[in-house]
């Protein structure tokens, strides 16, 4: 059973302007890395819009309503805080990289691949259920994993989160409700400020394990086997999402971890055989951060290579 592989050019419109890290750019080297041979099995698919009702289990009503009112004209921007911007391809960038998401929990669901990647853009993980934040809109993690208890009744649903920045988006959304599991490691202190280890949701529904600055393989390897991994386990979900962020990477330049390519091998390797065990082999996952370009693209190819399993 192969491995799908979910995006649309419309997530190349959202344009942030000059000097902005979250770039047209990165998804084009991220799909170029992914036109290699090794990636010919690949079912490729176009990302549908997500729908209202799908954006609203995430979002307020009249958050979704206004975001997707913003559209300014060609050549100019909106500026919502100091890093998220929209442009007159926003909306509908952040609407497929939702659409993609939950896309991609039908592709698994359904049983059409076994596991799914969404390479899209804006990232997800920082929206809160009404603000958008760090170059985010809307929670495409957020809104997949309550499209499959919606569409598919997953009662228990994981996502975990190996992106530099804490998704403080993702955390707020589901720490008030046992069955939704959020996991993440991440730098701290940095942006945006959240993520402490003591911090466990309803019921010890959320795991934080914070890295410290200029930390690299060896605690990033011990933070996932000795802290997040084992509660994963025990939570058992019955669908896994990933944030795949790689800007943990050492070539990054937004942060202070020294990461290498063959780690995120290693944690696709890990949550592969979570999935293997809980849920039936049902992976999702949704691109996050990243940006230095050919960091980016090396770590995905070797996560992809992991998805599907090569």
């Amino acid at each position: 059973m192969t491995t799908a592989l979910i995006t649309h050019q419309a997530c190349l419109e959202h344009d942030t302007g000059p000097y902005h890290p979250e770039t047209a750019d990165r998804l084009r080297a991220v799909l170029a890395a992914l036109e290699a041979p090794e990636f010919a099995e690949l079912l490729r698919e176009s990302a549908p819009l997500a729908t209202v009702e799908q954006l609203a289990r995430a979002h307020p009503a009249n958050y979704v309503d206004t975001i997707l009112s913003i559209r300014p004209d060609a050549g100019e921007t909106v500026r919502l805080d100091a890093d998220t911007l929209m442009s007159s391809g926003s909306a509908e960038a952040a609407s497929r990289a939702a659409g993609a998401a939950c896309m991609a929990v039908d592709a698994v669901m359904e049983g059409w691949a076994r596991a799914a990647f969404a390479a899209v853009r804006p990232p997800g993980h920082h929206a809160e259920p009404a603000r958008p934040m760090g170059f985010c809109l809307f929670n495409s993690v957020a809104v997949a994993a309550l499209h499959a208890r919606a569409r598919w009744g997953v009662r228990r649903v994981a996502v975990v989160d190996f992106d530099v920045h804490h998704g403080n988006g993702t955390q707020a959304m589901f720490a008030a409700d046992p069955e939704l599991f959020y996991a993440s490691s991440h730098q701290s202190p940095c942006y945006p400020g959240t993520g402490e280890a003591w911090e466990h949701g309803v019921a010890d529904n959320i795991v934080n394990a914070p890295l410290r600055p200029r930390d690299g393989s060896a605690a990033f390897r011990a933070a996932w086997s000795n802290v997040i991994l084992p509660a994963l386990d025990a939570f058992a979900p019955g669908l896994l999402i990933i944030s795949a962020g790689f800007d943990a990477h050492v070539a990054d330049p937004l942060a202070e971890l020294r990461l290498e390519t063959a780690d995120f091998a290693w944690i696709t390797e890990q949550l592969v055989g979570v999935a293997d065990k809980h849920c039936g082999g049902r992976l999702v996952s949704v691109l996050e951060g990243g940006y230095d370009l050919g960091a980016l693209a090396a770590s995905v190819r070797v996560h992809v290579r992991g998805l599907m399993r090569i």
